[in-house]
């Protein structure tokens, strides 16, 4: 039996209120108080992040070659664009804090009444909201018990919305878990309630969009990159089964996978090879958002004059099941494996994760129509120095080719062109790492315009401390055979 994925959606919310609660930012503002102001004032409304053109690619309102025709910078060649495009949708901020309440199983998100009747006729309308998440969004409390909360005996961090008058509003707080155990701080809390909402978001779109019964998901992986526990389990998990419970998934069960940047490819692999064996029939694999990332290169953005473009948390779903006759392939026969003993030059893991695989079918470099890796949006990595990643690893693997001698050298920069992708994803890494590719990917191969995808994804295992090697693993998608 093979396995196939049936779908797959992408969701964005934006949240310019929370990017002072990004690793990198809320660092900086607590040794300069002034950073949040300068911060502050480089914020995007929603309609600028909504019309954002590599943010209407990763929903599917553009395709991701639209960006080569478009002039940089990106943000200055904005359209107005829909909320809603064909893989998925991107949320203005006031809803995603409604979410969170609506989300939150353990009472730690206040909101104020004002706010909570605001926001409900929004989350009222939205096609994938029940009942039972507007209960739980409740009525809200009074201001004063708002301030209360955040001058209460457990630490708490406010919920602000920015306003158009440059004053934040306060809307919420969120409170800790425990007074003196780090894992249930409020920040914490925060990261992991909002990776729980965007993958829920992302799954009930998945799910409506395929006419896919929730009772009818066996299994449910998450591949976010949060640390869900408590101070003897620290990131012991398991937000899947969270996330299958919030989205009506009553008959299925789930874990965890984390591998860094890599961790969603890994769940992927581990989902084929479960349903090709027989064990579990339809496996979810999700990736929720990582709040620690927000606002992470900010002061590029700053300097560059621009506006601070990691505002959004990105959040994906998709279904894997036995083959069907019509859905890509996943090639579980050749899959592409980092191992041990591989080295960590970008040569040898380029080496194990492409050229490999590759041999092993068979196939040359020029039969994979289209690469996708590390897709981040160069307009949030260049000003900080980091350079157009997407770019120079598809420079890295067009040299393979060329080594290999199946292009000419002087066909690398069309081989670039046309087998990579721009990058337009949020700098989340495990997001950003090959997946924002794969509702297009899914719709070129069922259409017949593709042939074959390959999905690679490295991992930095290093900043663990735990050891000095990298990771990584890959895999092929292609055009079913049996159409």
């Amino acid at each position: 039996m093979g396995a196939v994925i049936t779908g797959a959606r992408m969701f964005l919310a934006h949240a310019p209120g929370l990017v002072r609660y990004g690793s990198k930012p809320a660092r900086d503002i607590a040794r300069d108080p002034s950073v949040s102001g300068a911060i502050g004032r480089a914020l995007r409304p929603y309609d600028a992040a909504r019309d954002y053109p590599p943010n209407q690619v990763f929903v599917g309102g553009l395709t991701p070659d639209a960006l080569h025709d478009l002039r940089r910078p990106w943000f200055a060649a904005a359209r107005q664009a829909p909320r809603r495009g064909p893989h998925g949708e991107i949320m203005p901020e006031a809803e995603l804090l409604g979410l969170l309440k609506a989300c939150d199983a353990s009472d730690l998100v206040t909101l104020d009444a004002e706010f909570a009747a605001e926001v409900r006729p929004d989350l009222a309308g939205h096609p994938l909201l029940a009942a039972g998440d507007l209960d739980r969004l409740g009525a809200g409390v009074p201001s004063s018990e708002v301030e209360s909360r955040l001058n209460g005996a457990l630490p708490a961090l406010p919920l602000l919305l920015p306003t158009t008058e440059g004053a934040d509003r306060l809307v919420g707080s969120i409170v800790a878990g425990h007074d003196v155990d780090l894992t249930l701080a409020a920040d914490v809390l925060l990261e992991n309630l909002v990776c729980k909402a965007t993958a829920v978001m992302a799954l009930r779109t998945l799910l409506a969009d395929t006419g896919t019964d929730p009772a009818t998901v066996d299994y449910v992986l998450n591949s976010g990159e949060e640390a869900v526990g408590d101070r003897y389990q620290r990131g012991g998990g398991n937000l899947a089964k969270a996330v299958a419970e919030a989205c009506g998934c009553t008959a299925a069960t789930g874990a965890d996978v984390k591998a860094f940047c890599a961790g969603p490819v890994h769940a992927i692999a581990i989902a084929g090879a479960l349903v090709a064996a027989g064990v579990f029939r339809r496996v979810a694999v999700l990736g929720g958002c990582s709040l620690a990332k927000l606002g992470m290169k900010y002061q590029g953005h700053l300097k560059s004059g621009q506006p601070v473009l990691e505002d959004v948390l990105a959040a994906v779903a998709l279904l894997v099941e036995p083959d069907d006759g019509r859905s890509p392939r996943i090639r579980l026969d050749a899959l592409g494996r980092h191992t041990v003993g591989a080295g960590s030059s970008q040569r040898a893991i380029l080496e194990q994760l492409v050229a490999t695989p590759l041999r092993r079918l068979g196939l040359r470099f020029t039969d994979v129509d289209r690469y996708a890796t590390e897709l981040h949006n160069p307009e949030l990595t260049e000003p900080s120095g980091t350079g157009d990643v997407p770019a120079l690893n598809y420079r890295a693997i067009a040299g393979m080719a060329a080594l290999a001698k199946e292009i000419a050298p002087a066909d690398v920069p069309a081989f670039v062109r046309r087998r990579g992708l721009p990058g337009f994803s949020p700098t989340q890494g495990h997001i950003a790492s090959a997946l924002p590719f794969l509702a297009h990917a899914l719709d070129g191969l069922t259409s017949g315009t593709l042939e074959r995808v390959m999905f690679l994804a490295k991992g930095s295992l290093f900043l663990g401390r735990m050891t000095q090697m990298a990771d990584g693993l890959s895999f092929v998608l292609e055009r079913n055979r049996k159409q």
